[in-house]
C-alpha cells in the first residue's frame, strides 16, 4: 500500500462528493443515540445517578459517553438535574 502524506490525502478527500444529507443528519444525532440508555441507567443505578448529579460531564465521560453540550443539556432536563 502506498504511503500518503497529509497534503496528498487532503487533495484526495477534496475529490470526493459531499456526504449525503441523511448521513450528515445521522452523524449529528449520534450523541443522542444512547440517550434513553443513559436515562434508564440513571433511574436503575443510584450510584450512577449520584455521579451524574455531582459531575454530569465527568460521569458521562467516565462511563464512555461523549459529553457534548447538547447531550448534557438534554440530560439535565430529562433527569431534572440542577445546572452546574
Amino acid at each position: 500500500m502506498p504511503a500518503y502524506d497529509e497534503e496528498r490525502l487532503a487533495r484526495l478527500l477534496r475529490t470526493l462528493p459531499p456526504a449525503p444529507e441523511a448521513w450528515v443528519k445521522a452523524a449529528q444525532e449520534l450523541p443522542f443515540a444512547r440517550l434513553d440508555e443513559i436515562v434508564e441507567r440513571a433511574v436503575a443505578d443510584e450510584q450512577f445517578r449520584q455521579e451524574l448529579e455531582a459531575d454530569l460531564k465527568g460521569a458521562l465521560a467516565r462511563a464512555g459517553y461523549e459529553p457534548s453540550a447538547r447531550l448534557v443539556e438534554t440530560l439535565r432536563e430529562r433527569l431534572s438535574l440542577p445546572p452546574s
